[in-house]
């Protein structure tokens, strides 16, 4: 059976568009649940050196990931969709990452003098969604950034309950209490809306669209797995 033939059965097993997508990326999904620097954060036993380069690596994230979400708020097919996506990326540009932004610079965490800079995983991530959203159809440009916000959110519930384990014990660990807004019901709903219109978008995509919003949730799930691992598992950038 071929791909698209395989990807009508699937879909039709389904009521929604989305369901198809999270069925395909299953062993990335396992993959990610099972990485030692998410456990750790949970459990409140990630060194807090590591919790600092991850802070890091998201702020920088959040910048880029503010400008694709805004091209593809560009690209938006009606206001509703532009308004969601526009809302989406001021929220990761400032509310977000003046949240990181404080706790890199309260005391909480290990000082640091050097200027951080993009991990490859990082990198390589912001520079695929904005290439993608820049470039492609607005159905693609939106199931490429549907992962941060779904993803995200499914492993924060799971995070979010072990860190209230943590601060039961310790209410002034550094950062539990960080982890349980993973869990906070506004990014559910965030998440939700943002299903909605990416099943919006595959509805009146064409064929080869919808195949390559498959590719495009596929390959930003694949960059959610290395963001993470990188974090406790770095990769050096040859010198220059």
């Amino acid at each position: 059976m071929n791909s698209s033939v395989h990807d009508a059965v699937v879909v039709g097993r389904h009521t929604r568009f989305t369901d198809l997508l999270w069925d395909r990326t299953t062993v990335l999904r396992d993959a990610i649940d099972e990485l030692e620097f998410l456990r750790r954060l949970g459990d409140g036993t990630l060194p807090l050196d590591v919790f600092r380069t991850y802070i890091e690596q998201d702020f920088l994230y959040l910048t880029g990931y503010a400008k694709a979400l805004s091209l593809v708020a560009a690209h938006a097919p009606d206001p509703v969709a532009a308004g969601f996506w526009a809302n989406s990326a001021a929220t990761a540009a400032t509310v977000e990452a003046s949240l990181h932004q404080n706790l890199l610079s309260g005391g909480k965490l290990p000082a640091s003098d050097a200027q951080p800079q993009h991990s490859q995983a990082c990198l390589g991530y912001v520079s695929y969604l904005t290439a993608v959203a820049a470039t492609e159809p607005y159905p693609v440009a939106a199931a490429a950034v549907l992962p941060c916000f779904w993803i995200y959110a499914d492993v924060g519930r799971r995070l979010a309950a072990s860190a209230r384990e943590v601060l039961s014990a310790d209410p002034s660990h550094p950062y539990a209490q960080w982890v349980t807004t993973y869990d906070a019901e506004e990014f559910h709903a965030a998440v939700a809306t943002a299903r909605e219109l990416v099943d919006a978008a595959a509805d009146a995509a064409t064929e080869a669209q919808r195949e390559a919003m498959i590719e495009a949730f596929v390959v930003a799930s694949r960059y959610e797995l290395l963001f993470w691992d990188t974090a406790l598992n770095e990769q050096k950038w040859p010198k220059s």
